[in-house]
């Protein structure tokens, strides 16, 4: 199967520089991967390396605690799509979840994704610290909210993705949503062993390994 697809090439450390940026866009262009994920400041630069390209610009919202302000991420995923990001990834308010004031989660998200103006959001739930049935409450969360996928991990967790939690997504949400599984996946095997869980993307920082078979 042609895996490049379902890759959003990813690089969101915190020392990221310019330059890494620009390699990490020649390298989706040339594999075709679906995405790269750049943190907000990178937005414009991989904008404009893509643009009349397939390859999507993703950016973080409320990245990595999910504990911002709602007014914080809508001004967030405002000025990404601005600078050229056409999918926002976003952190649900973890501490309200687990708080059980899913009122305040469900608005959260419906707000971003009001402000991403009918552009692809992916609700992050952070997985690693959610019970099986704590993933199945937030999926319902996203979905009632319109995001367009949930996604396991930030990456910054104490775990990454694992097929179990892909596995309790998916029989959430059904087809009401897509399933991005990133976090801790860097071999060919590992991607595929999330595609056929569920998953419809794979955020990964070794998207050329993956390709490669690595």
């Amino acid at each position: 199967m042609d895996i490049s697809r379902y890759i959003d090439h990813t690089l969101l450390k915190a020392d990221a520089t310019s330059g890494q940026v620009e390699a990490l866009c020649r390298e989706a262009l040339e594999h075709g991967f679906a995405a790269v994920c750049v943190n907000p400041v990178f937005v414009d630069l991989a904008a404009g390396l893509l643009r009349d390209s397939k390859v999507g610009v993703a950016t973080v919202v409320g990245f990595p605690l999910g504990a911002n302000t709602t007014s914080i991420k809508t001004r967030e995923a405002w000025e990404a799509l601005r600078q050229g990001a056409g999918e926002i990834d976003m952190v649900m308010s973890l501490g309200l979840f687990k708080a059980g004031n899913l009122v305040a989660v469900q608005r959260d998200i419906s707000e971003v994704v009001t402000a991403s103006e009918g552009k692809v959001v992916k609700v992050i739930l952070e997985t690693c610290y959610l019970s099986p049935d704590e993933i199945a409450a937030a999926c319902k969360l996203a979905v009632d909210a319109g995001a367009s996928y949930v996604k396991t991990s930030t990456g910054f967790g104490s775990r990454g993705a694992t097929v179990e939690d892909v596995k309790a997504m998916k029989a959430a949400v059904g087809e009401r949503c897509l399933i991005k599984a990133s976090g801790g996946i860097k071999t060919r095997e590992a991607a595929l062993s999330m595609i056929e869980a569920g998953a419809s993307r794979i955020g990964t920082s070794s998207g050329v390994a993956i390709v490669k078979g690595a």
